[in-house]
């Protein structure tokens, strides 16, 4: 069970989270409705394509290999799956937000490559943070999220102890990516693909944030 729950565990998987969902509520709407927050739709099409569409096959395949990828920087970069404070996130962030300025980029001239960028973005977030205090913490995809809550519920109906620490740490995460399903949406409908600009930004406010938070507690550990 998680003893305790920082707030800067639940603000930084809601903001995330939120992220997450910006970026594939843009996906969804524009990208030719292709998600790629997620990859078990587009590991679907992609069994459907074989032999009937070798184009689309590769190009949903490219999807699945980027978003691998960014998840390999990110092994590579962070070096441990589990959250604790003074890991390269920060690092990460700027470098999803690079990410999605090209994935931006190369949208706005109607080059589908840019979805292999946002696709590696949310492989990169997806790997960051892994593990917290045992519990398996995802922001990009919410089916493994969802599944655990199920788990909890059933075996508190089986009388075993309830950890609402845990349940509260994915809460913070379901409604983060809801919330940033519905900004996205709106985003789009007023910016289409330009609406990236916005979790872009977003990436690298939180990298800043993260640092800034960092030279906050060294300060205050000087100071005692």
């Amino acid at each position: 069970m998680i003893s305790r729950l920082p707030k800067w565990v639940e603000y930084g998987a809601f903001l995330l989270a939120l992220l997450a969902g910006l970026v594939n509520a843009i996906g969804l709407l524009g990208f030719q409705h292709q998600a790629v927050s997620h990859l078990s739709g587009t590991l679907t099409l992609l069994g459907t394509q074989l032999g009937v569409d070798n184009h689309s096959a590769l190009h949903l395949l490219m999807i699945v290999l980027s978003f691998l990828m960014g998840a390999m920087f990110s092994g590579w970069l962070i070096e441990n799956t589990a959250l604790k404070l003074g890991r390269r996130y920060g690092v990460a962030l700027c470098v999803e937000g690079g990410l999605l300025v090209v994935a931006l980029k190369l949208l706005d001239v109607d080059l589908l490559t840019g979805q292999y960028f946002a696709s590696a973005a949310c492989g990169l977030q997806n790997a960051m943070i892994p593990t917290f205090s045992g519990a398996v913490i995802r922001t990009t995809h919410m089916t493994g999220i969802l599944t655990d809550i199920g788990l909890m519920l059933g075996a508190r109906l089986r009388g075993e102890a309830f950890d609402f620490r845990k349940a509260k740490l994915f809460c913070f995460i379901l409604l983060g990516f809801i919330g940033g399903g519905y900004v996205g949406a709106k985003l789009f409908e007023h910016h289409h693909n330009d609406a990236l600009a916005a979790p872009a930004a977003m990436a690298f406010c939180l990298a800043l944030a993260y640092w800034s938070y960092l030279l906050f507690l060294s300060f205050r550990h000087r100071d005692i």
